[in-house]
């Protein structure tokens, strides 16, 4: 009996931990962040609008395979992103905004929420939702620990977008990052975004060439984190971080392109560096001391750190030269 209490519990806190410790971190960062514990409400109407999503995936999924053989179609990646941008995406998104709207909306009517604390509610619900999407992989046993932990700022970078346009709604405050800027608009930014990285992370099960296209799945998740943080500092009033600087269009071609090979080098360093955690999680420690696995590991360490390093020194160029032109 006290086995399987002790299971439960390394389940319960290996799923719930890991968000909580990056909510604590944001809350942190943000200077009038609101109190802890109506953060920790806010986490768990996330966690609870997960399992209404789970429950609202299975009731679609029953339905569309009285219409259509669903499930079959979702084995090819097509089907996969169709599954995802038709089902998936909207009610994962769509129950998450529910979780934010209706406790922001009460709350409103009591204190003058600023930018913010919106924000900072959707990023809540959004951990709350991965905790619950944690539990299920880690109970069904679906998912490492690895893989859930890695993947535990997702669900955030995915909402985030609907999070600003919200807050700069309830405030009254019309000048969105957003291109085209409405609540609807970023909403479907954010479904977009959601069944695009989902459909990325499937393309490893296939054969090349579409197994190519995983190497896309961490560059969009960095842009996405950059995203984020972006919009944090404009509901905080600061400026964003400005890349490309130049006036000329050929310089600033230039830039962008600098910008996407940096994305890509660091995005790709990260993913092998994940690579390499997965292989070397299930050797014992005395594998390490084995000199093929110390030379594997640190070669590739090597070659990843190198990808990151210049992936940043390229983010420090462009940050210069921006700042010499703001300066100048």
């Amino acid at each position: 009996m006290l086995k399987y209490v002790a299971e439960f519990l390394v389940l319960l806190f290996s799923a719930v931990i890991p968000p909580l410790i990056l909510l604590f971190y944001y809350r942190y960062r943000i200077f009038t962040a609101p109190p802890f514990f109506r953060l920790l409400l806010l986490f768990i109407c996330g966690a609870i609008s997960g399992f209404v999503a789970l429950y609202l995936q299975i009731a679609f999924e029953t339905i569309a395979n009285w219409v259509v053989n669903w499930r079959r179609i979702s084995y090819s990646l097509p089907g996969i992103a169709l599954r995802q941008i038709v089902e998936i995406g909207p009610i994962e998104e769509g129950c998450k905004f529910l979780a934010v709207i209706i406790p922001t909306y009460y709350l409103q009517r009591r204190y003058k929420l600023r930018p913010s604390t919106i924000f900072l509610f959707t990023i809540a619900v959004a951990l709350g939702f991965t905790a619950q999407e944690n539990w299920i992989y880690l109970f069904y046993n679906t998912a490492s620990i690895l893989d859930r932990s890695i993947g535990t700022p997702v669900h955030a970078l995915f909402s985030v977008p609907w999070g600003y346009a919200l807050a700069m709604r309830l405030n009254h405050q019309r000048n969105s990052l957003l291109t085209g800027n409405s609540l609807l608009t970023a909403w479907l930014n954010s479904v977009v975004c959601h069944a695009l990285v989902n459909t990325l992370s499937s393309a490893w099960r296939y054969l090349p060439p579409v197994q190519f296209l995983s190497y896309g799945f961490f560059p969009f998740l960095l842009w996405m984190f950059w995203r984020m943080e972006q919009l944090l500092r404009r509901v905080e009033g600061r400026p964003p971080i400005q890349l490309i600087s130049a006036h000329t269009p050929q310089i600033r071609y230039w830039q962008m392109g600098l910008v996407g090979f940096a994305v890509m080098l660091s995005g790709n360093a990260i993913f092998g560096l994940f690579l390499l955690a997965r292989k070397l999680s299930p050797l014992s420690w005395q594998h390490f001391l084995d000199p093929l696995v110390l030379w594997y590991t640190l070669s590739r360490l090597l070659i990843n750190v190198n990808f990151a390093a210049i992936a940043w020194l390229i983010y420090r160029y462009l940050r210069r030269q921006a700042q010499r032109r703001y300066l100048s």
